[in-house]
């Protein structure tokens, strides 16, 4: 290392060693088998996970640091701004070569619209790496200047912290404060028809942040061992807050690619200090809400594979006096190695006397959780009483002295244009399938639903997975739980005061109403209802700002209104396009909450069993002249749940025939998508169905035993771009109904240790991943506040994510990643009803 060069006081320096005890020369990356570079407290990624074109930039891709444990940057590539927003343009990787000989890493990016390529060579050089970007051709001319190296840095990493350019110290800002500056829009290309960091009131510019700062050579967080990052080359090294242009952005370092050169064009030298023998802490996996007495509690360690394993764990009980005093010492149990980790586990289900607790593993004592018999029992109150309303659309939300939003969205709804792509996965193709010409307002759709996650959006098949779930806790558990005020008529809520009705039924109601809006105005239910520019859809705060809540007027100019109407074309649009699959996915739905609403709102009761069996008709005849595609298998199952629905709430036998015709050959196609809707059937099938159902039952045991020696915690961890929780929960509600049927196969067992998991006994860490429930839960999530950093009680995230090849990540600092942290409305519905099947079973004695 070249100290001269950093130019960092020598007093620093010296303090810096001495105080945190560390080498900054320790030992060299090497490229091991699984293609990413390592060394203790230093992984070096090279495009191991790729840019999304469906989300752009989701911030996994490119090279990536793993700096002592957290991923700390990202996404280094040839990018053609100096802050990328996510629906900025990415390249495609063309080439990865791993030259295992020579211990290199290169490929090869593209951007087609430019005709423009890259390659970029990573070596291991010094006690860092280095960066070496090849052309072969000059950068084409409409990119000089523009294109340029960015290696992004996470903001929370380096909050209150420092950097140094060229010796000249600043302090990262904690809220973005730079400067920008505004350009002419003619050479942005918009995408989506709308804007990229601006709304459309006329405006022709867009924002630019200017650099922090600009130098040869980029210290980050000199003062922090296990952050310190140093940046160097011979071309000028900018650092940028992408936090001026979008929320999500990060910090980022980036040099312009020389223009009319070829060859090797860009070299930086990378140097991420690494602390001698430096090895994880152990995360101790444990439920955070505690535990029934009589259930099974296996504590899950999670060790970093240059630990060394203790042969002891203990548990201590927190006596009223404060005292710790010790209950239990257990012998720990290798698990074996998963990913990047190796595990232990420890078994204490033999303490069962109710009490305050703590464990301790070597030199780490956890923080308290309960074991009681009532421990778990309300759990699932936040996710009912304030998750649910929070995400009602159309209606105003109050909780005591604040208001979660205003009644949004009374402009609803345009019939969405044609033959377009658009963000989010909405599409259109060259027809309407409605009565409507598209940008015609569609009459209305302004009632009911609740907002889809943490955008505003309203997602059909999402609602109806919702309704669903919340049909079952009410017919399965009778919850009559009331804390919450819903006035449709005034389109009012309030939190935490009771109105004399069941909240369930309530919130069925409002999901109902929407589906049956879309249904009457419509004809068939949609897509999705989503605004339609793309710098409305990324907005974060009231809801009710979204749109200026009046319909569109296409005699007025824009941003003219006659007090009734606007010119202004920010209405939401309608995706309207047919799918027999979601025809179907509503049958089920409305056939459901026929069922729960009967003796609520009768009226709305018999409209749904009513639009259910002519949908359910409509949706049949469709599907004989739909052509086969990827997604057809989806057709059979949902036709299944809706022929099952559909027979529960009328009774009819032509539908229960239709369901037995189907059922038997997708349970032999895939039992682990259609098992629960068996499971479903059995209060209203013969003895027969349960028999033939039996073998099912089996196989699916058999691969619960296998999911333990799968994993560690023996649930079914996702390792797609989403997280999941959602699956888990799923399979641990299968696991409820298999047991109920069949306790002579299944074990309770195996329904409390999914929701185990989601409160604190998984990968990465303890926290509990419902808001709110749990000693120590998620804080800081993607819903509608995530600019604040804060979250939604009763939200579930979707938890762990797995970046390729090995890496599990929850980020607990940053809640930008929708992948691990956002709030979708399903997941807690159905988390509801798991939360009360596992007190139904602890409680059956």
């Amino acid at each position: 290392m070249n100290i001269k060069k950093i130019n960092i006081p020598f007093c620093f320096l010296l303090s810096f060693l001495i105080i945190n005890g560390t080498s900054l020369f320790a030992q060299k990356l090497t490229l091991n088998k699984k293609e990413y570079f390592e060394k203790t407290g230093l992984n070096v990624l090279v495009f191991n996970n790729e840019y999304n074109g469906f989300f752009f930039d989701e911030k996994t891709a490119g090279i990536e640091l793993i700096h002592h444990g957290v991923r700390t940057s990202t996404g280094g590539a040839v990018r053609l701004q100096n802050t990328p927003e996510q629906w900025d343009l990415i390249p495609t990787l063309v080439e990865k070569n791993v030259d295992q000989a020579n211990k290199s890493i290169a490929f090869t990016l593209r951007y087609d619209a430019y005709d423009f390529d890259s390659k970029i060579t990573v070596t291991p050089e010094g006690d860092g790496f280095q960066i070496v970007i090849s052309l072969d051709q000059p950068v084409p001319e409409s990119l000089k200047g523009k294109a340029g190296f960015n290696l992004e840095f996470l903001p929370s990493a380096y909050f209150e912290k420092s950097y140094l350019v060229d010796g000249k110290p600043e302090t990262f800002p904690l809220y973005p404060s730079g400067n920008t500056a505004i350009k002419s829009s003619k050479n942005k290309t918009p995408q989506f028809g709308g804007h990229n960091t601006f709304d459309d009131r006329g405006l022709d510019e867009y924002i630019i942040p200017r650099p922090l700062s600009q130098g040869n050579t980029l210290v980050l967080a000199p003062e922090d061992p296990e952050r310190y990052v140093k940046i160097e080359s011979e071309s000028e090294i900018m650092l940028f807050d992408g936090r001026n242009l979008a929320q999500n952005g990060w910090f980022i370092a980036r040099s312009i690619l020389p223009a009319n050169q070829t060859g090797e064009v860009l070299k930086w030298y990378v140097e991420p200090n690494t602390i001698e023998n430096w090895v994880r802490k152990p995360n101790i996996g444990f439920s955070q809400a505690g535990y029934h007495p009589d259930q099974k509690k296996v504590v899950v360690i999670e060790l970093d594979q240059n630990d060394t394993p203790l042969k002891e764990a203990s548990i201590f009980e927190v006596t009223p006096s404060g005292e710790k005093v010790k209950r239990l010492t257990v012998d720990t149990e290798e698990w074996g190695e998963y990913l990047r980790y190796n595990y232990l586990k420890a078994d204490f289900s033999s303490i069962t006397e109710p009490g305050l607790y703590c464990i301790e593993y070597g030199d780490q004592i956890t923080n308290t959780f309960s074991i009681d018999a009532n421990a778990l029992k309300n759990v699932w109150h936040p996710t009912l009483d304030v998750f649910l309303p929070v995400q009602m659309d159309h209606m105003k939300v109050n909780e005591a002295y604040r208001t979660w939003h205003g009644e949004p969205f009374k402009d609803d709804a345009l019939q969405a244009p044609v033959n377009i792509e658009f963000f989010d996965g909405y599409s259109m193709d060259s027809v309407t399938d409605t009565k409507y010409k598209p940008l015609e307002r569609i009459p209305g759709l302004a009632v009911g639903g609740w907002f889809d996650a943490g955008d505003y959006d309203i997602q059909t098949g999402t609602h109806c997975r919702t309704i669903l779930s919340l049909v079952d806790s009410w017919e399965y558990f009778k919850i009559n739980r009331d804390q919450t005020f819903i006035d449709q008529e005034t389109r009012y809520v309030d939190i935490h005061r009771p109105d004399g009705d069941p909240d369930i039924l309530q919130q069925i109601e409002h999901g109902t109403l929407n589906l049956v809006a879309q249904i009457e105005n419509i004809g068939h239910p949609v897509r999705g209802i989503i605004v339609p520019r793309l710098h409305q859809y990324h907005h974060l705060g009231d809801a009710s700002t979204e749109t200026d809540n009046l319909p569109y007027n296409p005699d007025l100019e824009p941003y003219e209104t006659d007090g009734v109407s606007s010119g202004t074309l920010d209405d939401r649009w309608a995706f309207t396009n047919r799918n027999y699959r979601l025809d179907f996915s509503t049958v089920a739905a409305l056939s459901a909450a026929n069922r729960a609403l009967k003796d609520y709102n009768s009226k709305l009761a018999d409209k749904c069993l009513r639009l259910a069996k002519k949908l359910y008709t409509e949706a049949r005849e469709i599907m004989k002249t739909a052509k086969p595609d990827r997604y057809s298998r989806w057709g059979r199952f949902n036709e299944i749940a809706a022929a099952l629905q559909l027979y529960i709430a009328s009774g009819d036998n032509a539908y229960a025939e239709r369901y037995e015709e189907l059922i038997w050959p997708a349970l032999e196609e895939s039992s682990e998508w259609t098992l629960s809707i068996a499971l479903n059937a059995l209060p209203h099938m013969d003895e027969n169905f349960k028999k033939k159902l039996k073998k099912y039952v089996v196989k699916h045991k058999a691969e619960i035993t296998a999911l333990k020696a799968d994993n560690p915690y023996g649930v079914p961890i996702s390792t797609r771009g989403w997280a999941g929780n959602s699956g888990v929960i799923e399979w641990a509600t299968t696991n409820y109904m298999a047991y109920k049927a069949f306790p002579e196969i299944m074990d309770k067992e195996d329904v409390t240790r999914g929701l185990d998991y989601l409160f604190g006994c998984h990968l990465h860490s303890n926290i509990s991943f419902v808001s709110a429930v749990g000693t120590r839960s998620k804080k800081v999530a993607y819903g509608s506040n995530r600019a604040d950093f804060s979250f939604i009680a009763g939200g579930i995230v979707p938890g762990v994510l797995i970046l390729n090849p090995d890496f599990p990540e929850n980020k607990e600092d940053w809640p930008f990643f929708w992948g691990e942290n956002e709030y979708i409305i399903d997941i807690g519905a159905a988390y509801i009803y798991l939360a009360n099947a596992v007190n139904e079973l602890l409680h059956e004695n």
